[in-house]
């Protein structure tokens, strides 16, 4: 697709210990790749970190599939 989401990816599948093949913009995070909330809260810091972006705690909690992550990290490059 592009190189965020590829990197996004990588990212997904280190944390969550999941295949890459399993990480698609439709994908649940808790439904299709078994996060729990301590999980994604530990995705989101590694994304800020990896990404150089600040996640309001808000956003984080809107952050339901992989897509929803995507697009707030595409918002943030304009």
């Amino acid at each position: 697709m592009d190189e965020l989401f590829d990197k996004l990816k990588k990212l997904i599948a280190e944390k969550l210990e999941v295949e890459e093949s399993k990480i698609t913009p439709e994908a649940s995070f808790r439904q299709d790749l078994g996060a729990d909330s301590l999980d994604t809260y530990e995705l989101v810091y590694a994304i800020e970190e990896e990404m150089g972006v600040t996640i309001p705690d808000e956003k984080a909690n809107e952050f339901e599939t992989v897509g929803d992550a995507l697009n707030f990290l595409k918002s943030q490059e304009a």
